[in-house]
């Protein structure tokens, strides 16, 4: 394959869940972290770590974050996803990397994942359904990918493809969307600190149902913004095609930044739902950019928040 920056690196490499569990003990012991657990393919030899971008909130449960999904490429269904997704093959995988670069290829995980600084990035997650959980995520800047390929002028946004097999993806057999699912994000916010591909949840590889085995995390955004089980990452110049802002304009911006000012058309944004907390719990005021807003409002300074929610 195309871009390999070190030795292949196999399941032999990942560090037990027990040795994991113990090393997280030792980190909250020494208040370096509070809740969770990292692991993953070649987190061993790359060396997970916390992160001070990770929220203090307590996540959800493992049980929580993976039978509670939107991935309609396994049904619409929330549990449609744990139910179905084991059909989808995951190694190998690789992401196709084209467009404004300077090297373009088709790359293998484990070249993706070569000299990265994997980091738990405990995130919110808003869904634009008015909902939310707390994830910990496992992962690395995308803009630590997006420097190995070189990112050439005049390119101005990414875009993202999800993988398409309707053998393995029962949803997918079915035209609620166009398919392959895509995204697309400005370059600067493609850029950002707090965009990652995260390959892992707490101390578990990614499941297949929460997009495995990498998918894009953009936590001040909609959830549908964070792709999933990505094969594809396109620099270029255009603003690119979104698969729920191409299928209802009116109701899904291309930017999707979570606004509890601005109101989906059938639903109100002002509150959230958190997941595990009960039906009849107390619902959450939404939070400007999710929470995010110090890190990323500066981003938009200018733009008319209520055309790009």
């Amino acid at each position: 394959m195309a871009g390999r920056w070190k030795p292949d690196l196999t399941w032999a490499d990942v560090t037990p869940k027990a040795a994991y569990m113990n090393r997280r003990q030792l980190l909250a012991g020494a208040g370096a972290v509070a809740a969770g657990a990292i692991a993953g393919p070649a987190m061993a030899s790359l060396g997970a770590v916390p992160s001070p971008y990770s929220t203090d909130e307590t996540p959800n449960t493992f049980e929580e974050i993976t039978n509670y999904c939107n991935f309609y490429e396994f049904g619409t269904g929330k549990e449609d996803p744990a139910r179905n997704a084991h059909m989808l093959t995951t190694e190998p995988w690789a992401v196709r990397i084209d467009g404004l670069v300077d090297k373009p290829g088709l790359y293998g995980l484990e070249d993706i994942l070569a000299d990265v600084t994997l980091e738990e990035r405990i995130y919110r997650l808003r869904c634009v359904e008015a909902w939310s959980m707390v994830v910990p995520w496992v992962g690395f800047e995308l803009a630590d990918l997006l420097a190995k390929v070189g990112v050439q002028d005049g390119a101005r946004y990414v875009a993202f493809e999800t993988a398409y097999r309707p053998d393995e993806m029962p949803g997918a057999r079915f035209p609620i969307l166009d398919w392959p699912y895509r995204e697309g994000l400005r370059l600067d916010e493609a850029m950002h600190p707090l965009t990652i591909l995260a390959t892992g949840l707490y101390d578990e590889p990614m499941p297949n149902q929460n997009g495995a085995p990498i998918r894009l995390v953009v936590p001040w955004k909609y959830g549908f913004k964070s792709i999933k089980s990505v094969v594809r990452i396109t620099l270029t110049a255009d603003q690119p095609h979104a698969s729920w802002n191409h299928s209802q304009p009116r109701e899904y911006g291309f930017y999707s930044n979570v606004n509890p000012e601005v109101d989906h058309p059938r639903w109100s944004q002002a509150t959230e739902r958190r997941i595990g907390e009960g039906l009849f719990a107390p619902r959450r005021p939404t939070l400007m950019f999710n929470g995010y807003a110090d890190e990323v409002a500066s981003m938009y300074a200018g733009m008319d928040l209520t055309k790009f929610y």
